[in-house]
């Protein structure tokens, strides 16, 4: 089994509020996040899928393929959005980076040809980033 891991960048505004909590509640819990103007980031996400190597091409998966399927599923999503606002999934989930990283792993899950989706890591910042290995 290889293990085979692709970077890729993507910037996003979002703001943390959970309407069943009160005002004062989401203030206290999310503090300036809580801003409903939002705030940004620079996300670093590593995609990594895992697989046999082909011995026909060496690979364990078509890295265009690969580059292709984050631009189209991930990126033109994600990047330069309001999450909160723009993107579908965050609608009524408060877009953390724990649920940003679950919906990118759904948002890829069987869109890699004969490589298997294995961890989807997001960093937020240079020194925060969750990692995400499937239900």
């Amino acid at each position: 089994m290889v293990y085979l891991t692709r970077r890729c960048e993507f910037s996003a505004s979002h703001f943390y509020h959970n309407p069943e909590l009160s005002a004062e509640e989401n203030r206290r819990i999310f503090g300036k996040c809580n801003n409903p103007l939002g705030h940004g980031h620079n996300y670093l996400l590593e995609v990594m899928v895992r697989g046999e190597i082909d011995s026909r091409t060496g690979f364990v998966m078509d890295l265009t393929a690969l580059k292709e399927t984050l631009q189209r599923e991930v990126l033109e999503a994600l990047d330069h959005r309001f999450l909160n606002k723009e993107v579908p999934e965050f609608a009524e989930r408060i877009p953390t980076t724990e649920n940003i990283a679950v919906a990118i792993w759904r948002r890829l899950e069987g869109k890699l040809g004969g490589a298997r989706l294995h961890r989807v890591r997001l960093y937020e910042a240079a020194d925060l980033f969750v990692d995400y290995y499937g239900e």
